[in-house]
């Protein structure tokens, strides 16, 4: 039986398990290797965002839309629906392996939600850009 997402605690062992699989994936690993310089901070503050998105928790201090149109732009505007979908695919993946129940559905709904938002707020920058 696996176990259900009750605590911080378990938000790290996602985060760590998921990123150990992001940081290794052929396709959109080098996205991150290449931007984030301290794993140890990031993952904390990752923990944080799932923590208050989960559990409402308040710790998160951040701008994902702007981190991310930022990367986006870093890469010449190579981030596309497909990394999203890799991306999703191995947070299933580790959400599955590891745990079970109802908080399982919750962060897969939040993170179809978050990355279909953040992609089209990339798009959104794209053409800003464009436009300027």
């Amino acid at each position: 039986m696996k176990k259900i997402i009750e605590n911080r605690d378990d938000l790290t062992l996602l985060v760590h398990s998921f990123y150990t699989k992001i940081r290794a994936d052929k396709e959109i690993g080098f996205f991150f290797n290449e931007t984030i310089t301290n794993w140890d901070e990031h993952l904390e503050k990752l923990t944080d965002f799932w923590e208050m998105n989960l559990f409402a928790i308040k710790k998160y201090k951040g701008n994902p839309i702007a981190v991310h149109n930022e990367v986006d732009k870093h890469f010449d505007h190579r981030i596309s629906p497909n990394e999203f979908g890799i991306w999703l695919n191995l947070w299933f993946e580790t959400l599955d392996e590891l745990f079970e129940g109802e908080n399982v559905e919750i962060l897969k709904r939040r993170a179809r939600k978050m990355g279909t938002f953040l992609y089209m707020n990339i798009f959104e920058s794209r053409n800003k850009e464009l436009l300027t």
